[in-house]
């Protein structure tokens, strides 16, 4: 593997969100890194954020899904962090000029409830520690040109976290079979994609409980107040000014945005 100039890189990722101009593959210019690096890479994207005066509010899982990671290509899940800068508040907008290529997911989101780490949590911990679940929309943005990466360059790139939405109803995640529940993500009215929670590394509540392992192996986890997006469903899709898109979870409700 190569040893990668760390600043330099994760400078080049941090220039091209400030610049909303997208760069090219990390892995193409300087070889291939491992994940473990590739952390570390986005620790330092993440500390940018936190120097521009953001706050972390909470997680998100990516390529929890065969069909994602058909997607993308890719063989494994990743994760990355949430600034308040964000969530975009219900009734807001979603801004694309804000970003280099918006992409929209379904999910199924959790409201950690009590502080949740360590290398052996499961999913009926993540349950019991979570204080709602609800719909919600992952607005991505990859600053990689054309969505082009391997795993190792989207880790770094903080997993094309880039927005979200929730909904504003909060369901008590007991008594719910959340891989049972259907989701669909509709743009401008038209179904584009169905799926169902178990489409999530087979429970939305083990993905959760497999970033909460990640996180244990660099001394991490998650603390009481986090948002955390479970992964999507589905393969995500490219938005545009004028477009609406709605995101309904059985028995959770419905979250929506326009986009403009």
């Amino acid at each position: 593997m190569t040893t990668i100039p760390a600043e330099e890189a994760s400078g080049r990722l941090i220039n091209a969100m400030r610049t909303r101009t997208a760069t090219t593959a990390l892995t193409g210019d300087y070889g291939d890194f491992d994940i473990a690096t590739a952390y570390d890479l986005q620790a330092l994207v993440v500390a940018d954020r936190v120097a521009q005066g953001h706050q972390v509010i909470g997680a998100k899982l990516g390529l929890t899904s065969e069909a994602k990671q058909k997607q993308m290509n890719v063989s494994e899940s990743a994760y990355g962090w949430l600034t308040n800068d964000m969530r975009i508040e219900p009734g807001a907008p979603l801004e694309t000029s804000q970003f280099i290529q918006p992409r929209v997911e379904a999910e199924i989101g959790f409201l950690i409830g009590d502080d949740l780490e360590g290398p052996d949590i499961g999913a009926a911990d993540v349950l019991a520690a979570t204080a709602a679940v609800m719909p919600a929309i992952d607005v991505l943005d990859s600053r990689y040109a054309g969505y082009s990466f391997t795993l190792p360059d989207v880790v770094a790139d903080n997993s094309s976290s880039a927005g979200f939405i929730t909904g504003t109803q909060l369901v008590d995640p007991l008594g719910i079979d959340l891989r049972l529940l259907g989701v669909v993500l509709e743009v401008n009215g038209q179904v584009v994609a169905t799926a169902a929670g178990a489409a999530v590394l087979g429970h939305p509540a083990s993905s959760v409980a497999w970033l909460v392992r990640a996180l244990a192996r660099r001394g991490e986890g998650l603390t009481a107040g986090m948002t955390v997006l479970s992964g999507a469903c589905t393969a995500a899709f490219a938005v545009k000014p004028g477009d609406c898109v709605v995101a309904r979870v059985d028995r959770l409700g419905t979250v929506e945005v326009t986009c403009r």
